[in-house]
């Protein structure tokens, strides 16, 4: 715009003046960090700043929610968690009445190994299920913030706040609004136990789910070898009819008349065989999902990050590091027991995202 043609005259008119007015604004102000309480000096298009002091980020456009939207939450977990503990029982006591006396009947002895094997299974499903569910998930680091002298050079680096807990929250650490706190190392809430995973119940979880997989891999082989024993006899097929598989029609009428033969022999079928049936079908299904679920666990794992952390993480962050030894160190292992593993598992690799 060319202002060598407004005139400054007073005795201009009003109206002219007025239309033509130039206002300046200061292009930065004063905000203060929450971290170290400095006031800082930044520019008014900048919602997120990081203190240069603590390091701190501080964002002015955190949208709240209201906790009283939540409630369903919370109660679709009760009711989940419920579910979970009526299947196990289920599952547990349906096994124990539908297999064992037919287990026993054949052997006693091998009635007592497998009756050993699934007490085993039963307790770490339920043990392992109950420290995950009921342990706290991991609790965020205290440490001092809110003033100058007690907060150094750099102690808040990269922490921002969690205007729900009032209280900082660290680069590893993500506010659940389900359990309504922050949690360290948080990976996901998982409804089904009613409770998030995090640093603190993250191994208990892991192995829960090795554990309910090989109970669900025993339930299916035990269920299927039960009811292979009290199946009524299925008509057999004539060797004549086998021989001539090679003739399609043929070969699909003596599967038609298999399969039918096979359904007739359902309605002779016990109490106890209808519940090998749905343990040996609801066994399959839930191994299935669980293995999903563990190999999508162990591969962030492998990654040394945690599902929230694979979410929120920008494409401009460095490649991470995918190493072996991250699952070393998430089980506990010791250097005296790793060092005996193949040379492959003690390597370190680096991958291409």
């Amino acid at each position: 715009m060319d202002l060598s043609n407004i005139s400054t005259n007073p005795s201009d008119p009003p109206s002219f003046q007025d239309d033509h007015q130039i206002t300046f604004e200061d292009e930065d102000h004063e905000a203060t960090c929450w971290g170290c309480g400095l006031r800082l000096v930044i520019s008014p298009y900048a919602p997120v700043f990081k203190c240069g002091w603590c390091g701190a980020i501080t964002n002015h456009k955190v949208t709240q929610y209201d906790y009283n939207i939540f409630w369903w939450r919370r109660f679709r977990d009760r009711c989940f968690v419920g579910v979970l503990i009526l299947f196990i029982l289920f599952i547990i006591c349906g096994g124990i009445w539908a297999v064992f006396p037919v287990v026993f009947s054949t052997s006693y002895i091998y009635g007592f190994v497998h009756f050993n094997i699934a007490v085993i299974l039963i307790v770490s499903t339920v043990s392992f299920f109950s420290l995950a569910a009921f342990t706290s998930a991991g609790s965020p680091p205290n440490i001092e913030w809110g003033s100058y002298p007690a907060v150094g050079k750099g102690g808040l680096r990269n922490y921002t706040f969690c205007n729900y807990c009032s209280k900082p929250k660290s680069p590893r650490t993500h506010h659940c609004r389900s359990c309504g706190k922050c949690v360290l190392d948080m990976d996901h809430h998982c409804p089904f136990i009613g409770n998030c995973v995090g640093a603190d119940n993250h191994r208990h979880f892991i192995i829960f789910l090795i554990s309910a997989i090989l109970s669900n891999i025993y339930v299916t082989i035990m269920s299927a070898y039960t009811a292979h024993l009290i199946w009524p006899p299925v008509r057999d097929v004539p060797i004549s009819m086998v021989k001539m598989f090679g003739n399609y029609n043929m070969a699909f009428r003596v599967v038609k008349d298999l399969f039918i033969s096979f359904l007739s022999s359902m309605v002779f079928l016990p109490a106890r065989g209808l519940v090998l049936i749905y343990l040996f079908i609801a066994s399959i299904s839930v191994e299935m999902g669980l293995s999903v679920l563990l190999w999508q666990q162990l591969s962030y794992i492998y990654e040394g990050k945690t599902y929230l952390g694979h979410l929120t993480a920008s494409e401009n962050e460095d490649i991470g590091e995918k190493d072996c030894q991250n699952l070393n160190r998430f089980f506990g292992c010791s250097y005296t027991m790793t060092r005996y593993f193949p040379s492959f598992w003690n390597s370190r690799k680096r991958h291409a995202r």
